[in-house]
Protein backbone atom coordinates (compact mmCIF):
# COMPACT_ATOMS: atom_id res chain seq x y z
CA UNK A 1 0.00 0.00 0.00
CA UNK A 2 1.59 3.67 -0.54
CA UNK A 3 0.38 6.65 0.68
CA UNK A 4 -0.57 9.37 -1.37
CA UNK A 5 2.07 12.10 0.18
CA UNK A 6 5.51 11.26 -0.03
CA UNK A 7 5.67 13.14 3.39
CA UNK A 8 3.59 10.29 4.74
CA UNK A 9 6.13 7.14 3.84
CA UNK A 10 7.90 6.49 6.15
CA UNK A 11 4.43 6.65 8.43
CA UNK A 12 2.92 4.15 5.55
CA UNK A 13 6.05 1.78 5.84
CA UNK A 14 5.51 1.37 9.54
CA UNK A 15 1.93 0.48 9.68
CA UNK A 16 2.09 -1.40 6.71
CA UNK A 17 4.80 -3.47 8.87
CA UNK A 18 2.26 -3.73 11.27
CA UNK A 19 -0.29 -5.29 9.20
CA UNK A 20 2.01 -7.66 7.57
CA UNK A 21 2.77 -8.97 11.56
CA UNK A 22 -1.53 -9.31 11.49
CA UNK A 23 -1.85 -10.64 8.68
CA UNK A 24 0.78 -13.73 9.35
CA UNK A 25 -1.19 -14.56 12.90
CA UNK A 26 -3.20 -17.66 11.85
CA UNK A 27 -1.50 -20.97 10.68
CA UNK A 28 -2.61 -23.54 8.77
CA UNK A 29 -5.03 -24.10 5.74
CA UNK A 30 -7.31 -21.95 6.54
CA UNK A 31 -4.50 -18.74 6.81
CA UNK A 32 -3.81 -19.36 3.14
CA UNK A 33 -7.21 -20.24 1.59
CA UNK A 34 -9.41 -17.66 3.19
CA UNK A 35 -6.91 -14.85 3.30
CA UNK A 36 -5.16 -12.38 5.87
CA UNK A 37 -5.52 -9.12 7.36
CA UNK A 38 -3.77 -6.45 5.56
CA UNK A 39 -2.28 -8.83 2.57
CA UNK A 40 -1.38 -7.20 -0.52
CA UNK A 41 -1.92 -9.69 -3.25
CA UNK A 42 -0.61 -9.10 -7.11
CA UNK A 43 -3.24 -9.98 -9.33
CA UNK A 44 -1.34 -9.68 -12.69
CA UNK A 45 -0.64 -12.50 -14.63
CA UNK A 46 2.11 -12.82 -17.72
CA UNK A 47 1.38 -11.70 -20.99
CA UNK A 48 1.30 -14.49 -23.88
CA UNK A 49 1.32 -14.68 -27.51
CA UNK A 50 1.97 -11.77 -29.51
CA UNK A 51 1.95 -9.13 -26.88
CA UNK A 52 5.01 -10.89 -25.00
CA UNK A 53 7.48 -9.64 -27.56
CA UNK A 54 10.04 -9.55 -24.78
CA UNK A 55 12.40 -11.97 -23.73
CA UNK A 56 14.16 -13.00 -20.70
CA UNK A 57 14.71 -11.23 -17.60
CA UNK A 58 15.00 -7.78 -19.51
CA UNK A 59 11.67 -8.65 -21.53
CA UNK A 60 10.08 -9.35 -18.16
CA UNK A 61 10.63 -5.81 -16.57
CA UNK A 62 9.73 -4.29 -20.04
CA UNK A 63 6.74 -5.48 -19.83
CA UNK A 64 5.92 -5.08 -15.98
CA UNK A 65 6.73 -1.51 -16.40
CA UNK A 66 4.36 -1.21 -19.26
CA UNK A 67 1.44 -2.24 -16.39
CA UNK A 68 -1.15 0.54 -15.05
CA UNK A 69 -1.08 -0.79 -11.30
CA UNK A 70 -4.21 -0.32 -9.41
CA UNK A 71 -4.93 -0.39 -5.62
CA UNK A 72 -8.34 -1.97 -4.70
CA UNK A 73 -9.03 -2.73 -0.89
CA UNK A 74 -11.16 -5.36 -0.34
CA UNK A 75 -13.20 -6.99 2.37
CA UNK A 76 -11.63 -9.96 3.69
CA UNK A 77 -14.66 -12.11 3.05
CA UNK A 78 -13.76 -11.11 -0.45
CA UNK A 79 -10.55 -12.28 -0.96
CA UNK A 80 -10.77 -15.67 -2.66
CA UNK A 81 -13.98 -14.60 -5.62
CA UNK A 82 -11.82 -11.29 -5.77
CA UNK A 83 -7.96 -13.27 -6.91
CA UNK A 84 -10.58 -15.50 -9.26
CA UNK A 85 -12.08 -12.80 -11.03
CA UNK A 86 -8.88 -10.56 -11.26
CA UNK A 87 -7.22 -14.03 -13.09
CA UNK A 88 -10.14 -13.83 -15.30
CA UNK A 89 -9.66 -9.84 -16.27
CA UNK A 90 -6.06 -10.07 -16.75
CA UNK A 91 -6.78 -12.51 -19.34
CA UNK A 92 -8.37 -9.62 -21.33
CA UNK A 93 -6.37 -7.22 -19.59
CA UNK A 94 -2.95 -7.86 -19.38
CA UNK A 95 -1.61 -4.14 -19.22
CA UNK A 96 -3.21 -3.70 -16.02
CA UNK A 97 -1.80 -5.34 -12.45
CA UNK A 98 -4.32 -5.11 -9.54
CA UNK A 99 -2.74 -5.07 -6.37
CA UNK A 100 -5.36 -6.23 -3.67
CA UNK A 101 -5.34 -4.93 -0.07
CA UNK A 102 -7.95 -7.73 2.03
CA UNK A 103 -8.88 -6.90 5.58
CA UNK A 104 -11.68 -5.47 7.54
CA UNK A 105 -13.86 -3.11 6.24
CA UNK A 106 -13.37 -0.93 9.22
CA UNK A 107 -9.63 -0.87 9.27
CA UNK A 108 -9.70 -0.68 5.27
CA UNK A 109 -11.60 2.75 6.03
CA UNK A 110 -9.38 4.02 8.01
CA UNK A 111 -6.58 3.65 5.77
CA UNK A 112 -7.69 5.47 3.34
CA UNK A 113 -9.08 8.27 5.91
CA UNK A 114 -4.99 7.88 6.79
CA UNK A 115 -4.12 8.43 3.04
CA UNK A 116 -3.21 5.28 1.93
CA UNK A 117 -3.12 5.37 -1.81
CA UNK A 118 -6.50 3.61 -3.09
CA UNK A 119 -8.23 3.64 -6.05
CA UNK A 120 -11.79 1.15 -5.28
CA UNK A 121 -13.09 0.21 -2.04
CA UNK A 122 -15.25 -2.30 -1.59
CA UNK A 123 -16.42 -3.24 1.63
CA UNK A 124 -18.80 -5.93 3.16
CA UNK A 125 -21.24 -3.62 4.84
CA UNK A 126 -22.97 -0.11 3.69
CA UNK A 127 -21.66 1.71 7.43
CA UNK A 128 -18.26 1.81 5.88
CA UNK A 129 -18.83 3.49 2.96
CA UNK A 130 -21.62 5.70 4.16
CA UNK A 131 -18.35 7.32 6.20
CA UNK A 132 -16.13 7.39 3.49
CA UNK A 133 -18.72 9.49 1.24
CA UNK A 134 -19.25 11.38 3.77
CA UNK A 135 -15.52 12.46 4.10
CA UNK A 136 -15.89 13.56 0.82
CA UNK A 137 -13.39 10.45 -0.62
CA UNK A 138 -15.99 8.59 -2.94
CA UNK A 139 -16.29 9.28 -6.49
CA UNK A 140 -19.43 11.21 -7.55
CA UNK A 141 -21.45 8.45 -9.11
CA UNK A 142 -19.42 5.46 -8.80
CA UNK A 143 -20.96 3.72 -6.17
CA UNK A 144 -22.54 0.48 -6.40
CA UNK A 145 -24.35 -2.37 -4.60
CA UNK A 146 -22.46 -5.69 -6.08
CA UNK A 147 -23.52 -8.60 -3.67
CA UNK A 148 -25.48 -9.93 -0.78
CA UNK A 149 -24.43 -12.21 1.88
CA UNK A 150 -25.23 -14.28 5.17
CA UNK A 151 -24.19 -14.72 8.59
CA UNK A 152 -23.51 -18.12 9.17
CA UNK A 153 -22.66 -20.14 12.44
CA UNK A 154 -19.89 -22.49 11.86
CA UNK A 155 -18.00 -25.43 13.38
CA UNK A 156 -15.61 -28.30 12.87
CA UNK A 157 -17.36 -31.52 11.61
CA UNK A 158 -15.35 -33.44 14.23
CA UNK A 159 -16.44 -31.00 16.71
CA UNK A 160 -19.61 -32.42 18.70
CA UNK A 161 -20.56 -29.01 19.51
CA UNK A 162 -24.14 -29.09 21.59
CA UNK A 163 -24.51 -25.38 19.73
CA UNK A 164 -27.36 -25.82 16.72
CA UNK A 165 -27.75 -21.82 16.18
CA UNK A 166 -27.00 -18.61 17.77
CA UNK A 167 -30.04 -19.18 20.43
CA UNK A 168 -27.23 -22.07 21.93
CA UNK A 169 -24.26 -20.28 21.34
CA UNK A 170 -23.40 -19.97 25.41
CA UNK A 171 -23.41 -24.10 25.10
CA UNK A 172 -20.38 -23.74 23.39
CA UNK A 173 -16.68 -23.57 25.08
CA UNK A 174 -15.33 -21.30 23.47
CA UNK A 175 -16.65 -18.96 20.17
CA UNK A 176 -14.68 -16.94 17.79
CA UNK A 177 -16.10 -13.56 17.39
CA UNK A 178 -15.03 -10.73 14.95
CA UNK A 179 -14.99 -7.35 16.79
CA UNK A 180 -18.10 -5.34 16.64
CA UNK A 181 -16.32 -2.76 13.86
CA UNK A 182 -16.04 -5.48 11.26
CA UNK A 183 -19.05 -5.96 9.58
CA UNK A 184 -19.34 -9.70 10.18
CA UNK A 185 -19.28 -8.80 13.55
CA UNK A 186 -21.86 -6.51 13.74
CA UNK A 187 -24.26 -8.64 12.08
CA UNK A 188 -23.87 -11.37 14.73
CA UNK A 189 -24.60 -8.58 17.38
CA UNK A 190 -27.46 -7.14 15.55
CA UNK A 191 -28.88 -10.76 15.17
CA UNK A 192 -28.09 -11.32 18.75
CA UNK A 193 -30.19 -8.42 19.76
CA UNK A 194 -33.57 -9.40 17.30
CA UNK A 195 -33.20 -12.38 19.18
CA UNK A 196 -33.49 -10.46 22.66
CA UNK A 197 -30.14 -11.62 23.53
CA UNK A 198 -28.80 -8.43 24.08
CA UNK A 199 -30.52 -5.20 24.63
CA UNK A 200 -31.79 -2.75 21.85
CA UNK A 201 -28.67 -0.16 20.48
CA UNK A 202 -28.98 2.23 18.32
CA UNK A 203 -25.95 0.43 16.32
CA UNK A 204 -25.15 -2.55 17.36
CA UNK A 205 -21.37 -2.47 16.62
CA UNK A 206 -21.03 -0.64 19.75
CA UNK A 207 -21.78 -3.53 22.14
CA UNK A 208 -18.16 -4.79 23.22
CA UNK A 209 -17.30 -8.38 23.43
CA UNK A 210 -17.59 -8.23 26.84
CA UNK A 211 -21.34 -7.91 26.43
CA UNK A 212 -21.53 -10.45 24.36
CA UNK A 213 -19.82 -13.33 26.64
CA UNK A 214 -21.94 -11.81 29.83
CA UNK A 215 -25.41 -12.43 27.53
CA UNK A 216 -24.05 -15.69 26.24
CA UNK A 217 -23.49 -16.78 30.15
CA UNK A 218 -20.02 -15.72 30.38
CA UNK A 219 -18.77 -18.03 27.39
CA UNK A 220 -14.96 -17.56 26.47
CA UNK A 221 -14.96 -15.43 23.09
CA UNK A 222 -11.88 -15.22 21.01
CA UNK A 223 -12.21 -11.59 18.93
CA UNK A 224 -10.85 -11.63 15.77
CA UNK A 225 -9.84 -8.61 13.60
CA UNK A 226 -11.29 -10.08 10.46
CA UNK A 227 -13.90 -12.72 9.24
CA UNK A 228 -10.60 -14.68 7.72
CA UNK A 229 -9.26 -15.17 11.25
CA UNK A 230 -12.39 -16.11 12.58
CA UNK A 231 -12.31 -18.99 10.20
CA UNK A 232 -9.17 -20.15 10.85
CA UNK A 233 -9.69 -19.80 14.27
CA UNK A 234 -12.79 -22.69 13.89
CA UNK A 235 -11.03 -24.87 11.15
CA UNK A 236 -7.75 -24.88 13.55
CA UNK A 237 -9.95 -26.24 16.20
CA UNK A 238 -8.88 -23.46 18.88
CA UNK A 239 -12.55 -22.46 18.65
CA UNK A 240 -15.44 -24.54 18.75
CA UNK A 241 -18.20 -22.34 17.14
CA UNK A 242 -17.93 -19.47 15.22
CA UNK A 243 -19.85 -16.78 12.84
CA UNK A 244 -18.81 -16.16 10.00
CA UNK A 245 -20.18 -15.22 6.08
CA UNK A 246 -21.95 -17.88 3.91
CA UNK A 247 -19.36 -16.96 1.05
CA UNK A 248 -16.23 -18.16 3.80
CA UNK A 249 -17.56 -21.54 3.71
CA UNK A 250 -16.71 -22.07 0.07
CA UNK A 251 -13.99 -24.88 -0.35
CA UNK A 252 -14.42 -25.76 3.49
CA UNK A 253 -17.28 -28.17 2.98
CA UNK A 254 -15.49 -30.75 4.01
CA UNK A 255 -14.15 -29.20 7.24
CA UNK A 256 -16.65 -26.98 7.85
CA UNK A 257 -21.01 -27.26 9.50
CA UNK A 258 -23.32 -24.74 9.38
CA UNK A 259 -24.87 -25.11 12.12
CA UNK A 260 -27.10 -22.09 11.39
CA UNK A 261 -27.79 -19.59 8.21
CA UNK A 262 -29.35 -16.64 10.19
CA UNK A 263 -31.91 -14.97 8.58
CA UNK A 264 -31.95 -11.45 7.16
CA UNK A 265 -35.08 -10.37 9.27
CA UNK A 266 -32.46 -10.78 11.95
CA UNK A 267 -29.24 -9.37 10.82
CA UNK A 268 -31.03 -7.07 8.10
CA UNK A 269 -29.27 -7.32 4.45
CA UNK A 270 -25.53 -7.84 4.23
CA UNK A 271 -24.86 -5.56 1.47
CA UNK A 272 -21.14 -5.20 0.09
CA UNK A 273 -20.84 -1.82 -2.11
CA UNK A 274 -18.14 -0.79 -4.25
CA UNK A 275 -16.45 3.06 -5.27
CA UNK A 276 -14.42 4.47 -6.91
CA UNK A 277 -12.31 6.26 -4.71
CA UNK A 278 -10.97 9.80 -4.87
CA UNK A 279 -6.88 9.17 -5.38
CA UNK A 280 -5.25 12.78 -5.82
CA UNK A 281 -2.34 10.30 -6.97
CA UNK A 282 -3.45 8.33 -9.94
CA UNK A 283 -2.96 9.69 -13.58
CA UNK A 284 -5.20 9.43 -16.30
CA UNK A 285 -4.23 5.96 -17.24
CA UNK A 286 -4.69 4.27 -13.19
CA UNK A 287 -8.21 5.96 -13.44
CA UNK A 288 -9.11 4.28 -16.20
CA UNK A 289 -8.06 1.18 -15.72
CA UNK A 290 -10.02 1.49 -12.23
CA UNK A 291 -13.06 2.55 -13.64
CA UNK A 292 -12.94 -0.59 -16.50
CA UNK A 293 -12.46 -2.87 -13.48
CA UNK A 294 -14.89 -1.18 -11.35
CA UNK A 295 -17.82 -1.97 -14.44
CA UNK A 296 -16.25 -5.55 -14.89
CA UNK A 297 -17.20 -6.18 -11.50
CA UNK A 298 -20.34 -5.34 -12.19
CA UNK A 299 -20.49 -7.10 -15.14
CA UNK A 300 -23.00 -10.32 -15.78
CA UNK A 301 -19.92 -12.35 -16.31
CA UNK A 302 -18.80 -11.32 -13.16
CA UNK A 303 -21.84 -11.70 -11.22
CA UNK A 304 -21.86 -15.96 -12.13
CA UNK A 305 -18.56 -16.11 -10.70
CA UNK A 306 -20.12 -14.65 -7.61
CA UNK A 307 -22.79 -16.88 -7.52
CA UNK A 308 -20.80 -19.44 -8.17
CA UNK A 309 -18.35 -18.53 -4.42
CA UNK A 310 -22.26 -18.54 -2.79
CA UNK A 311 -22.79 -15.09 -2.69
CA UNK A 312 -26.22 -13.77 -3.63
CA UNK A 313 -26.31 -11.40 -6.80
CA UNK A 314 -29.77 -10.54 -6.44
CA UNK A 315 -29.54 -7.23 -4.55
Amino acid sequence: MRKRTVKGLLAAMLAGSLLMGCGGGQAGEAGEDAGSAGSRQEADTEQTGAENTGSGESGAKQEKAMKTEIQVFIAASLNTVMTELAKEYSEIHPEVKITYNADSSGTLLTQIEEGYECDLFFSAAQKQMDQLESDGLVMEGTRANVVNNQVVVVTRKDSGTEVTGLESLGNAESIALAGGSVPAGRYTRQALVSLGMLEETEDAAGISTEEVSRALGGAEISEQDNVSKVLAAVIEGSCEVGTTYYSDTYGYEDDLEILETVSYDLTGNVIYPIAEVVNEEADDAQRAAAAEFLEYILSDEARAVFASYYFDTDV
